[in-house]
């Protein structure tokens, strides 16, 4: 797919990898949609897209993607915005965090499971309807590698990735209509995310701490790297696309 001229919706883009994501839309000369529940995280992404791209058009939309009038309503705005959508990012997403399951809030583990799985069903489900409209066009999901592995710290927020990646291996037949439905997996991604999860949100949980020392980091950039290959490639459909940790390569 051919992304200038195209337009996009991207979910957490208030922040990391939705953000470095609307930035290289922005770049490829798309028309984007930011959504994000936070909205000054938002300002600041539309601002840092002006930067890098002098009168980017890109429109920022409030949403809570963990409600189904949340995403209707996010949908709805980003539909109206330019007159449709060719581009889906489904990116918003939650960890547990710290106190470490089994200790975890039920109350986090209820919001982890609507933001990262209820979100993304939801919002691939809506992105799919919209994409019809307009002839066909690309869908890209975050998932991540704790979809492949056991996450004793955090099995909830591994358990919602595995099914963000069988969402996706499930779409690939809507390949037929033009839309390809793909997932990018990534490995330990610099992000405020990732960084601060400790109950202040100010540094890494301390069972992070000696992964991340011996750890080369992902960049935002590297996963919105991935993000458009997935949808310049006109042949990817239902691929879970895995990013890995060895310098800036990924594969």
């Amino acid at each position: 797919m051919e992304i200038s001229g195209k337009h996009a919706l991207v979910t957490g883009a208030g922040a990391g990898i939705g953000r470095a994501t609307v930035i290289l839309l922005a770049q490829k000369g798309a028309k984007v949609v930011a959504a994000d529940i936070n909205e000054d995280g938002l300002k600041e992404t539309a601002a840092l897209a002006q930067k890098a791209v002098p009168g980017a058009n890109v429109v920022t939309v409030k949403a809570d993607v963990s409600t189904a009038a949340g995403v209707r309503a996010m949908f709805a705005s980003a539909t109206a915005a330019f007159g449709g959508l060719d581009i889906v990012h489904n990116n918003a997403g939650l960890i547990c965090g710290e106190p470490l399951w089994p200790d975890a809030a039920l109350e986090k583990i209820s919001a982890v499971i609507a933001v990262n799985l209820g979100g993304v069903a939801m919002g691939t489900q809506e992105a799919i309807k919209a994409l019809r409209a307009r002839g066909g066009g690309a869908i890209v999901n975050t998932a991540s590698v704790a979809a492949l592995q056991a996450m004793p710290t955090d099995p909830v927020y591994s358990a919602t990735k595995v099914g963000v990646v069988r969402i996706v291996e499930s779409c690939a037949g809507f390949a037929a209509e033009g839309i390809r439905v793909n997932a990018v997996l990534p490995g330990m991604v610099d992000t405020d995310m990732t960084m601060k999860q400790t109950g202040d949100g100010t540094r890494p949980a301390a069972w992070l701490e000696p992964v991340i020392a011996a750890t080369v980091m992902l960049t935002a950039e590297d996963i919105a790297v991935a993000v458009i290959e997935l949808i310049e490639d006109d042949s990817a459909a239902g691929q879970a696309k895995i990013v890995g940790n060895v310098g800036r390569d990924y594969k």
